[in-house]
């Protein structure tokens, strides 16, 4: 087992020049506990499961992508601007760097969905994404283009309890890494943002078979271990 570098809720500085840039607004972060042995299998050659109170974490994470930005560029009107739902796991690496795995990313924009899977080699997914907010509820839905059974229904009322000094908290959110498999290696990619600003949530409703999908087919039928909310945050994309 790797020794892990401490965890935070501030970010590291990027060593240099920043390749991109989003602004992700309206998240929600919903986690179910799962042993570490049913997330080993899907990880990258080199990483194991990161692991909180003895579990390891799976996360459906809706939310508002926009004002992307690649080199330097000024935003990228539309494609850069879609609903993302994604299916993630937590890992560490063999220098005990921690981050996170994408299993699936729903998104909207075509052009959006090649570009990462051709620069990032990350599982974007073509979908039909949209979010609708009313009377305080987010409203998030996905159904996969000719995948219809891969599709999610989620509705998230947030309070307005701060979660400050959570260590739960700062364990599922506060992840300055990816990890993706590109060209026969593992690769670490970090990103750097303002600290979180939290809130409890209540999961409303949920009608989801992206976790079945990524391998978690008992999930969705049970209460969710950790419901949080975001109004977002600006983040860059670079080396360590």
């Amino acid at each position: 087992m790797p020794s892990r570098e401490p965890s935070s809720s501030i970010a590291p500085p990027l060593a240099g020049r920043a390749v991109a840039s989003q602004r992700w607004s309206h998240l929600c972060f919903v986690h179910w506990r799962v042993p570490a042995a049913e997330v080993a299998p899907l990880l990258p050659v080199g990483l194991v499961p990161d692991e909180f109170d003895g579990s390891s974490w799976v996360g459906l994470i809706p939310f508002v992508l926009d004002r992307a930005t690649i080199w330097g560029s000024p935003p990228v009107p539309y494609f850069g601007n879609f609903v993302e739902v994604n299916v993630r796991l937590y890992a560490v690496d063999a220098r005990g760097r921690h981050g996170v795995v994408f299993v699936s990313l729903e998104a909207s924009r075509l052009a959006a969905v090649l570009a990462a899977r051709a620069v990032f080699a990350l599982p974007y997914m073509w979908s039909r994404t949209r979010l609708a907010v009313v009377a305080g509820e987010y409203r998030y839905s996905s159904l996969r283009y000719f995948a219809g059974r891969a599709r999610t229904d989620i509705v998230v009322r947030p309070g307005v309890e701060p979660v400050t000094g959570d260590p739960l908290a700062d364990f599922l959110t506060a992840r300055w890494a990816l990890f993706t498999r590109a060209r026969g290696r593992t690769v670490y990619l970090r990103n750097h943002h303002e600290p979180w600003e939290l809130v409890q949530a209540e999961l409303v409703h949920l009608d989801d078979t992206l976790l079945a999908e990524a391998g978690f087919p008992a999930l969705g039928g049970r209460v969710p271990d950790s419901v949080l909310y975001s109004p977002g945050v600006t983040t860059r994309f670079g080396t360590g």
